[in-house]
């Protein structure tokens, strides 16, 4: 997997600090020069800028920036000065505050994730929110969603494959939908909750041999709603994250109204883990129908994208 931001060559992080300094102070913001800046340098490059700005200029850079900046300019510049496990912590915060839950966020952070970024994302919110992640996601769910949502929280996959389960498991996701009257939604949960990528995808293919149809058919048939929508982003990062995050790019972007959340949290958090493969899956992002905001064809260019 390759990124699209990679660490700037011939790195300073005091004269980055000075640039921005320059690009803040007196009338105006030269907002453009922010951009292409933090958008050219990682986020471990993004971190000593701000250590490095704290010592020159005696405050914080982020606060500075706040104050300089408004909108989604504002939210894009925010996200990329935060470190990406406090970042999905943030995210997954703000999706389960508050009245209502924004259940996309919780699937597309929790599905995609590796195990060990899970357990990082737990103690950073725990550390910055001072309350247990699966405790909040416990309050804000029910049912057989809440209950793979906490195998997730695990972030304990088996690890390789097992050969002398990939036949059972494919049989026993058959019997728990496609053949039997009604749904045993448990099996579908431990199969897709617990095993690695690497076998679910033996056990897609075999599940195919078996009933003549994808797995996601299967589970679109037999299950809904957010159960139906997690199990079906388990499915698809188990066989290729890149492609599952250029689909939802693509739905983000593909109605009238651009879904500037999803797609600039998606633009932010692959752009150092896997964005070029992203790009390779979804080749019609740089058309013209594409419904881009300003800001982000701006990102996106400096991204690589041009």
């Amino acid at each position: 997997m390759e990124g699209s931001v990679r660490p700037f060559v011939n790195f300073n992080a005091k004269h980055d600090a000075e640039v921005l300094h320059k690009a803040m102070k007196g009338i105006g913001t030269d907002e453009d020069t922010i951009l292409m800046l933090l958008a050219a340098r990682s986020n471990d490059q993004r971190q000593q800028i701000k250590a490095a700005y704290k010592k020159a200029y005696g405050k914080d850079l982020l606060s500075a920036l706040k104050s300089e900046l408004g909108g989604l300019l504002e939210s894009l510049i925010v996200a990329l000065m935060t470190p990406p496990r406090s970042y999905d912590a943030s995210q997954l915060h703000k999706a389960l505050k508050g009245a209502g839950t924004d259940d996309d966020v919780l699937i597309e952070i929790l599905a995609s994730r590796t195990g060990e970024q899970v357990k990082d994302v737990i103690k950073v919110y725990k550390k910055e929110f001072g309350s247990k992640l699966e405790k909040d996601v416990c309050g804000d769910t029910s049912g057989h969603y809440q209950k793979l949502l906490v195998i997730l929280l695990q972030g304990s996959r088996e690890e390789g494959v097992d050969e002398s389960k990939i036949e059972k498991d494919a049989q026993d996701l058959y019997a728990a939908g496609e053949g039997k009257f009604g749904t045993d939604e448990e099996k579908f949960i431990t199969i897709l909750g617990n095993r690695s990528a690497e076998h679910l995808r033996k056990v897609f293919d075999a599940y195919k041999k078996l009933s003549g149809s994808d797995i996601e058919d299967s589970i679109k048939g037999e299950t809904t709603g957010n159960l139906e929508g997690l199990l079906l982003a388990v499915v698809k990062c188990a066989k290729s994250v890149p492609e599952y995050f250029a689909e939802s790019l693509y739905k983000s972007m593909r109605r009238a109204g651009t879904d500037d959340d999803t797609l600039m949290r998606i633009m932010v958090s692959r752009s150092e883990v896997d964005m070029l493969d992203i790009r390779a899956s979804v080749q019609y992002i740089t058309e013209p129908k594409c419904n881009l905001t300003g800001l982000v064809k701006c990102f996106l260019f400096y991204c690589g994208y041009h």
